[in-house]
């Protein structure tokens, strides 16, 4: 039978649903996990967003985890589509793009995943702090290198300390002898 979205589901389809799927991304189950639409990630005071603008998905987690490694979606997913993101100020998301390109889909989407834990509400809240760091990693504007010249003093110690270590590396030759 098809998956249908706009059907609403009872506990017992949903539940069936849950244990035969490897992802699933129906909101009315993970809807009392995640963020909701009224809460805000504040990055800066400057880069607040919305967590409406997430999309949230789990699935199974790799790696050990005892009995219930098969049973459990732990694995958390964050899809964001940053291009058309209100709460992220142009020149944020022009050195987002840049720094993080390999993160991002064709559709222009951030996608963090999280599997750290084996709890899901800990590992959406390691995906929400993990998109913090991102965002706060290039939230300031690099300082542009101003070209500066070296000063006459440092000219100089750097002649005579040349010059020294010129008289040293002579020193450790063997003496000419002149016996004409």
């Amino acid at each position: 039978m098809p998956f249908d979205d706009s059907l609403p589901l009872r506990e017992p389809e949903l539940e069936s649903r849950v244990e035969s799927a490897s992802c699933y991304w129906n909101p009315l189950r993970i809807e009392a996990m995640f963020p909701g639409d009224t809460e805000i990630l504040e990055v800066t005071p400057r880069i607040c967003i919305s967590c409406s603008e997430f999309d949230w998905g789990v699935a199974r987690s790799s790696g050990p985890g005892g009995q219930n490694v098969n049973k459990v979606n732990s694995k958390v997913m964050l899809r964001w589509p940053l291009l058309t993101s209100a709460g992220l100020p142009a020149d944020v998301r022009e050195r987002f793009v840049t720094a993080y390109k390999q993160r991002m889909t064709t559709g222009g989407e951030l996608v963090l995943t999280s599997e750290r834990f084996r709890d899901q509400p800990k590992n959406v809240s390691d995906c929400l702090e993990k998109l913090r760091e991102l965002i706060q990693s290039v939230a300031m504007a690099p300082k542009t290198r101003r070209a500066s010249k070296p000063s006459k003093a440092s000219k100089r110690r750097r002649v005579e300390s040349k010059r020294q270590r010129t008289e040293v590396k002579q020193r450790r030759q063997r003496p000419v002898l002149d016996d004409r």
